[in-house]
C-alpha cells in the first residue's frame, strides 16, 4: 500500500494575487544539473518567459548547482503561484528530460509567503548572497547566475544579512 503524501501547501487562495513569495526548487536527488553552464543558463532564461507570461515580477532569483532560489511578485489579482510553478516544472522537465533522459526537479518545492513584516530586499538579498555562502564567489556581483528582471540587483545587495527563512531559524534554547 502506497505511503499518503503530506500536503505541504497552504489554501491555494494563498497563492492568488499580489503576493511576494521565496521559493527554492531543488534538482532530483540533489544532482549538480546546473554546475553545467548552459542548463543554468537555458533555466534563467525560461523563468524569464514564464514570469512574463503568468504575470509575476522576479525580483531575484539566483541559481546554485543543485537547486534554485527565486523571490517573486504577483502583478495582479489573476497571478497564481501554483499554476506559475507547475507550468515552470513542467516545461523545464520535458525539456531536460528529451536532452539529458533524466528527472529534472524534485517532487515539490519550498515555499514562503511573505509577511508585511517581511523586508523584500533583505530576502532579496539572502537569495543573492547565497553562492558567498556556500564558497562559489567571495562577492556575489561575480556570480553570473543570479539577478532580478525586476530591478538593479546590484544596487540592493547587502552583505549584512538579517533576514532567514521561518525553516532555518534556531529554537530558542
Amino acid at each position: 500500500m502506497p505511503y499518503p503524501h503530506k500536503n505541504i501547501r497552504l489554501h491555494p487562495a494563498h497563492y492568488l494575487g499580489e503576493r511576494s513569495y521565496f521559493l527554492t526548487l531543488c534538482c532530483a536527488s540533489r544532482r549538480r544539473v546546473f554546475a553545467n553552464p548552459k542548463i543554468a543558463a537555458w533555466l534563467i532564461e525560461i523563468l524569464r518567459r514564464q514570469s512574463n507570461v503568468r504575470r509575476f515580477a522576479v525580483r531575484a532569483y539566483c541559481v546554485m548547482p543543485d537547486h534554485f532560489h527565486v523571490l517573486v511578485t504577483g502583478l495582479d489579482a489573476a497571478s497564481d503561484l501554483l499554476a506559475f510553478v507547475k507550468n515552470l516544472k513542467v516545461t523545464t522537465s520535458l525539456e531536460y528530460r528529451a536532452r539529458c533522459g533524466e528527472t529534472l526537479w524534485q517532487k515539490k518545492f519550498y515555499d514562503h509567503v511573505l509577511r508585511r513584516k517581511d523586508n523584500i530586499m533583505r530576502v532579496a538579498s539572502y537569495i543573492w548572497m547565497n553562492p558567498v555562502r556556500k564558497g562559489l564567489c567571495t562577492d556575489p556581483e561575480e556570480y553570473p547566475y543570479s539577478g532580478s528582471f525586476a530591478m538593479d540587483w546590484r544596487e540592493g545587495i547587502s552583505p549584512v544579512e538579517t533576514w532567514t527563512p521561518d525553516w532555518k531559524e534556531k529554537a530558542p534554547a
